[in-house]
């Protein structure tokens, strides 16, 4: 097999395919209902980039592609996390390896840039791959909220939100988490509210 040939394309696309309906751990973990998906979050951030613009001091382009394959690995190693009993060193091998089968299918001109963004996400040494991180945690209590109001279990998640208290760094971002404490207290203080009636 060529490299980037057909085959190895389509090999490719069903590997990565495998986000569509990888749940993610954390997810599963908590027993909420239909769990998201990886891509899903994936998908998200990036959409999340489009409100970027010159003040925010990142390029726009570059955090949408990052957010688009900072967990592509996880469609071959799975969505591995500290209660995994999976080491961060071993964690980084599995992925890197991974992305390693990537740039051999797609060919280098493609894999290579998807296994730098990986990797410039992995370094976090870039304010790109810095804000990226932001918005994977911002997505996490976003989707943590989300559940815990549509499935009626406030506060059930909390755990979620002292993972990343005082973890955020860029200016926009923490004024979406202030939005979204300021809405959770909302709506823990009415549920409490409600049921002392």
């Amino acid at each position: 097999m060529s490299l980037g040939s057909p085959k190895n394309c389509l090999e490719f696309f069903k590997t990565i395919g495998r986000l569509k309906h990888l749940k993610r751990t954390g997810w599963v973990r908590s027993a909420v209902n239909d769990p998201e998906t990886i891509s899903g979050h994936m998908y998200r951030m990036a959409m999340m980039s489009f409100l970027l613009d010159e003040e925010d001091n990142v390029n726009r382009d570059r955090v949408m592609r990052i957010s688009l394959v900072h967990d592509m690995a996880e469609s071959i190693v799975g969505d591995l996390t500290p209660h995994c009993g999976v080491s961060s060193e071993e964690k980084h091998q599995r992925e890197v390896a991974a992305m390693e089968h990537f740039t051999k299918l797609v060919g280098e001109k493609a894999g290579n840039e998807m296994f730098n963004l990986f990797l410039e996400y992995e370094e976090q040494k870039t304010n790109e791959a810095i804000f990226v991180k932001d918005l994977d945690k911002f997505d996490m209590i976003l989707q943590a909220f989300e559940y815990e109001t549509d499935q009626e279990r406030l506060g059930s998640l909390e755990e979620f939100f002292k993972t990343t208290e005082g973890a955020f760094s860029h200016p926009k971002v923490k004024r979406w988490v202030e939005e979204l404490y300021k809405q959770r207290e909302e709506s823990l203080n009415a549920s409490t509210a409600e049921s002392d009636k």
